[in-house]
């Protein structure tokens, strides 16, 4: 299976990096896995709501240019519907045995993805209810796929 992330914004610190580092190393030997970093938008805090929805809308139109035309979907939205690491495991094999070859996660910029990007993804799942940095959240989602495939190939790690 091939797994894409795609996200907003550029890592900065060295220990994200690093995190994102060893979970595609761990990765190798279950997905073919990308990263599509696009450039965020800068809005101050200052800035109106509608000036908020356009960088927002320019970062999606920057990440369906990336698209992968082959992918199924998947918004990291605080606001989506809650898997823990069973159910991501369940969701990843069920797309798999219904024929689904390529995942693409979505992890918007710090204003969220925009809309045009949510309707093009099938689901819309959140780790729950807390909002974690975008960037830190890249390496938390890396190590939940590993998990989830580690879940689906019944070898230990999840307890």
């Amino acid at each position: 299976m091939k797994v894409t992330v795609m996200a907003a914004g550029k890592i900065k610190e060295s220990w994200i990096s690093e995190g994102i580092a060893e979970f595609t190393k761990r990765l190798r030997r279950f997905v073919n896995l990308s990263i599509i970093e696009i450039t965020d938008e800068k809005v101050p805090e200052s800035y109106s709501e509608k000036q908020i929805s356009q960088a927002v809308e320019r970062e999606g139109r920057k990440m369906l240019d990336r698209w992968p035309s082959d992918a199924l979907g998947i918004a990291m939205d605080p606001g989506g519907r809650s898997v823990g690491s069973e159910g991501l495991a369940k969701l990843m094999d069920r797309w798999a045995v219904n024929g689904t070859s390529h995942l693409v996660f979505v992890i918007g910029g710090s204003n969220g993805i925009s809309p045009e990007v949510v309707n093009l993804c099938r689901e819309k799942i959140s780790f729950g209810p807390h909002v974690f940095p975008h960037q830190l959240f890249r390496v938390m989602l890396l190590e939940q796929i590993y998990r989830a495939r580690k879940i689906i190939a019944k070898e230990p790690y999840h307890k």
